[in-house]
């Protein structure tokens, strides 16, 4: 399987390996979250899960155990259709071409990678034969005037998404202000210590 991480794709290619053997190694599966409700989701990194279920269950518990957010959704590595990597100001989007029309139409996510070591960010769906025709669409829909630097197609069926029923799970997430700095209120607390030493 082809990793999605540019650190791996820069290392230097050894030859052939070995195939592993059936579970050897658990599954790669990408997460995604939505921090807070309407905004848009962004990929949030990889985790490894025997199945799409356990790769969901260790997602919230990696991904969303230190801050809020509203909904997650899991999906195999190897469902994530990736376009080229452009440089400097060029958009990927200049190299997509057309491609011939699909009968059988599928709902595919994009992904949007505007910024170079940020994440991914969804910008929309789109319904398109292939991964490759999803990307001619999302071109017209929305490339216009941006420059892009990575573009990824999901197939909407292949998703593990959060149903409604499981919004609750998030209830037991509140914001944890004792992590931040800012809640212990370091300057008030010397500006009075400062205040009563004047006196």
């Amino acid at each position: 399987m082809q990793s999605l991480d540019p650190r791996v794709k820069r290392l230097p290619q050894l030859g052939a390996t070995n195939a592993k053997q059936a579970l050897d190694q658990f599954g790669t599966y990408e997460v995604f979250v939505e921090s807070k409700a309407g905004k848009p989701f962004q990929h949030e990194g990889s985790i490894h899960a025997p199945n799409l279920e356990m790769a969901y269950v260790l997602a919230k518990e990696t991904f969303t155990r230190r801050f809020t957010c509203t909904s997650i959704y899991v999906v195999n590595t190897g469902n994530v259709f990736t376009s080229p990597t452009t440089e400097g100001n060029q958009s990927v989007y200049e190299l997509v071409t057309a491609n011939a029309a699909s009968s059988e139409k599928k709902v595919f996510e994009i992904y949007h990678l505007i910024k170079r070591g940020k994440q991914h960010v969804h910008v929309g769906n789109v319904e398109a034969g292939t991964p490759e025709a999803a990307l001619t669409i999302a071109k017209n829909l929305f490339g216009e005037g941006k420059i892009v630097y990575n573009v990824w197609a999901i197939e909407q069926s292949k998703i593990r998404f959060t149903s409604a029923e499981e919004k609750d799970l998030w209830n037991t997430l509140p914001e944890k202000k004792f992590r931040d700095a800012s809640d212990y209120k370091g300057g008030d607390k010397l500006k009075n210590f400062l205040e009563k030493t004047r006196n």
